[in-house]
């Protein structure tokens, strides 16, 4: 299965990251793939108003390896848009998402490919729930909120799922950019869940991985308004297009 497979698209949407995004492209840039598989790595700046900009073009002028696309959004439209710019520009055979955060490893993309390659599905989540890897997280709201969310996606789509709403999903591009994704916000979770679920004879495999939260002092953006969109988003792709 896995000798199909040369490279790995990495899209890595930002908006007010000029604390963590230097480190995260470097850590992404310099970490040895599963396989030796080829990377590139797709940035996209959702208009940010902080020096998220500024922090990647030093990065990519200082590490010219040929691998980093960066593309800015003319102006801000949210996480959903920003990761839909980098499917379409995607060239890789298998996409993964990095937040620019730092809330999760990004040394742990290789479990995902792993199982990816190795396993019975090429679709992988990272679950920040399989396992107690948590090293931070004292957020009930976090917990309690994700499970309701991830319990009444499974509800709807008949998967069995433990994080419906991680970061990190590992989709074949072929697959991912023929699902027309249309949720620009944080409704792109359940929308390419629930899409993927309507796929037959598909399966998505969860690999544990670690989680440190964020408050909302330290940049966290996702709010309760934002958890009410995901029930309806759930809803609507569930039973709509």
């Amino acid at each position: 299965m896995s000798s199909e497979i040369s490279k790995l698209s990495i899209i890595i949407p930002a908006y007010n990251e000029e604390k963590t995004i230097a480190e995260v492209l470097s850590r992404i840039a310099n970490l040895p793939l599963y396989k030796e598989l080829k990377r590139e790595i797709l940035v996209v700046n959702d208009c940010s108003k902080d020096q998220t900009e500024t922090a990647i073009q030093q990065f990519i002028e200082e590490n010219q390896s040929g691998e980093i696309r960066y593309f800015k959004q003319e102006y801000n439209q949210g996480k959903g848009a920003a990761i839909h710019r980098g499917i379409t520009e995607a060239t890789g055979d298998l996409i993964i998402i990095q937040d620019a955060d730092l809330e999760l490893i990004p040394e742990e993309i290789n479990d995902l490919l792993k199982e990816s390659l190795e396993g019975p599905s090429r679709i992988v989540y990272g679950s920040r729930f399989l396992e107690d890897k948590h090293t931070k997280t004292k957020y009930v709201w976090h917990i309690l909120g994700n499970g309701f969310l991830t319990r009444l996606s499974n509800l709807f789509s008949g998967l069995r799922l433990t994080d419906m709403m991680t970061c990190y999903k590992l989709v074949p591009r072929e697959i991912i950019q023929d699902l027309k994704l249309k949720e620009k916000r944080f409704g792109f979770e359940p929308e390419i869940t629930m899409k993927l679920a309507k796929i037959k004879g598909l399966k998505i495999t969860e690999v544990p991985i670690s989680y440190e939260a964020r408050s909302k002092s330290e940049g966290k953006k996702i709010s309760w308004k934002d958890g009410m969109k995901v029930i309806w988003c759930v809803i609507r792709y569930r039973f709509g297009n």
